[in-house]
């Protein structure tokens, strides 16, 4: 019995070492290059780093990991409404250089070390905590502008209405 454990035991050992072929190298009369791991009398030896290997997580515990990030923020619930004041939503209107002002507003207020983070056609252009962001060189034409909220770490906490806008600037045109 304690030598079907034994050889049990060696076999499960040699299984769970890494196995390592040697590499080699060859050079054909042709100049032709070929990597075997049977060499010929002409073959040099490759020394080959072992491959790197990543242990990923389970995804019950990526799954937990979420959770517990999602309830340590406890921000989402501290604002009722984030918005635009100024352009107000399907506003036209002139701006020869191309520069608008966004004026956002929250209810309540926002809290200490939060920012407002202005989007401009999906884009990220500025982010404030005063309530004011203004975005130079606007090209003409209809525009979408969204608002989040970013707490102090840079996560995007609310998210607020989106407005759509039309920027009428001169041309050489007309």
């Amino acid at each position: 019995m304690k030598a079907l454990f034994l050889i049990a035991a060696t076999t499960s050992a040699l299984i769970a070492l890494p196995v390592q072929a040697e590499i080699y190298r060859q050079v054909d009369a042709d100049g032709n290059v070929t990597f075997t791991d049977e060499p010929d009398d002409s073959a040099e030896r490759v020394n080959v780093k072992p491959a790197t290997t990543i242990t990923m997580p389970k995804p019950e515990t990526v799954k937990e990991q979420l959770e517990e990030e999602e309830d340590g923020i406890g921000d989402q619930d501290a604002y009722e409404s984030v918005s635009f004041t100024s352009p107000a939503d399907e506003e036209a209107f002139h701006s020869g250089s191309g520069n608008v002002e966004f004026r956002v507003t929250s209810d309540p207020a926002l809290r200490q070390g939060h920012k407002f983070e202005i989007t401009l056609d999906g884009q990220p252009v500025g982010q404030t905590s005063s309530g004011s962001v203004t975005v130079n060189n606007v090209f003409r034409g209809t525009h979408n502008a969204g608002v989040n909220v970013i707490n102090p770490e840079g996560k995007r906490i609310y998210t607020g209405d989106k407005i759509t806008f039309t920027v009428h600037r001169p041309s050489v045109l007309n």
